[in-house]
Order: C-alpha cells, then sequence, then structure tokens
C-alpha cells in the first residue's frame, strides 16, 4: 500500500474532487474532519487550546467556536503557529490509525487529504504520490467571493493568507486543473484513479507479503496435518 497525499486552494475544487474519489471506492482520509473531532471537549488538544486562547473562543455548548478562533489565527500569525503545534500531533496520530485500517482492509493506496500539504511541507516525505486540485487565479477569486459572500478584497486576502496556487503546482507530482466544468475534471479524476490502480509501486513489498502469508499458510497446514494423523 502507498499514500497518496491530496491537496489545493481555498475554493480550487477540492470537495469536488474527493466526491468523485469516494464514488470510485477510494480510501480518503481527510484531515479537516480529524482536526475537528480532536478538539472536541475534554479531550487533550481542546484542554491545551482553551488554556491558551481563553474561554472566550468556546460556544454556550462548550465547543470551539471556529469562527472566532479563525478570526485570531488569521491576523495573528504566532497565534496560528501555537493552534498548528497544538493540533498537529493529534491529527497525524488520527491520521495514522486510519491508514492503518485501510492497510488491514486490504487497499492499494490511500489518499491523505490534506488542505496544507505544501505549506507544512512535513508530510510531503511519506507521500508516494502528491496531487493538486488546481484552477487559475481568477477562477479562484470569483468562486471564492461567490461562496463565501465576500467583497474582492476580502477574497483575495484570503487567498493571499496561502501559498499560491501556482507555487504549489511546482511540488505536485500530479495535477488536476479545476478551472473548467465538472465532467472535465471527472475525467481528469478517473485517468489519475486508472493510473494508480495500474501502479507497480512497492510491488515487492505486496508479493513479499503476500509469499509470507502463502508461506505462514502452508506451514499452519502441515501441523494441522500432523496434529491429525
Amino acid at each position: 500500500m502507498f499514500l497518496v497525499g491530496l491537496s489545493g486552494g481555498i475554493a480550487s475544487g477540492k470537495s469536488t474532487v474527493v466526491a468523485v474519489l469516494r464514488e470510485l471506492g477510494c480510501a480518503v482520509i481527510d484531515a479537516d474532519v480529524i482536526a475537528r473531532e480532536v478538539v472536541q471537549p475534554h479531550l487533550k488538544a481542546y484542554q491545551q487550546i482553551v488554556r491558551h486562547f481563553g474561554t472566550d473562543i468556546l460556544l454556550e455548548s462548550g465547543e470551539i467556536n471556529r469562527e472566532a478562533l479563525g478570526s485570531i489565527i488569521f491576523s495573528q500569525p504566532e497565534k496560528r503557529q501555537l493552534l498548528n503545534a497544538i493540533t498537529h500531533p493529534e491529527i497525524q496520530k488520527e491520521m495514522l490509525k486510519q491508514v492503518l485500517k485501510y492497510f488491514v482492509l486490504g487497499y492499494r493506496y490511500v489518499i491523505l487529504d490534506i488542505p496544507l500539504l505544501f505549506e507544512t511541507n512535513r508530510l510531503t516525505k511519506f507521500m508516494k504520490h502528491t496531487v493538486l486540485v488546481y484552477c487559475d487565479p481568477q477562477t479562484q477569486l470569483s468562486r471564492l467571493m461567490k461562496r463565501n459572500g465576500l467583497c474582492q478584497a476580502e477574497a483575495e486576502a484570503r487567498v493571499a493568507s496561502q501559498l499560491p496556487l501556482d507555487e504549489k503546482r511546482k511540488l505536485a507530482s500530479h495535477i488536476i486543473d479545476n478551472s473548467g466544468d465538472r465532467e472535465s475534471t471527472r475525467r481528469q479524476v478517473l485517468r489519475l484513479h486508472a493510473r494508480l490502480e495500474d501502479s507497480l509501486d512497492f510491488l515487492w513489498a505486496r508479493l513479499a507479503l503476500g509469499a509470507a502469508v502463502a508461506g505462514l499458510g502452508g506451514l499452519l497446514y502441515l501441523l494441522l496435518q500432523r496434529f491429525i494423523s
């Protein structure tokens, strides 16, 4: 089994690509979902966040107000680094658990959907392939303004807070250009899926594992036969 890192940019259309991959039966681990799970009340990351950011970021239910916390880290880079230092280890531990689950289930590859894959650059070394969901800057800006109801200046500030897609494009091994319509994007995802399914990456490891399992099965059979006789 090998790992595929999937990333994009704000409003680049990564969720569209993930939806197609799930339709195809791919194993997708969503870092954003895990990030929300690890900060639930009474968990380790939650307690550390409240200790450092105070109770003003909490909703009446006791859960973290993501908008309030987001407004703090958006304007204060040092606070963003602190939050990442708290949450990233917990997120990575949960991701590893899920990777192991899919390994046991026999999946050929697992897709790790990580929004900041190229910004943090700590996880790319574990990926056999990296995929960027790209769209041109003007399309990205107009989609963000329409989706979030932002003015152009607000949208530009959000886009500027991330590594530009054109920079990420240089770092990815595969590009899915989502500047066009959904059908065009879907065709690109289907081609990528076929390529990954046919990949011979780590074939030696799969063959070795298969041989080991077969050998163990044969040994157990001989022992059972000897026991019966």
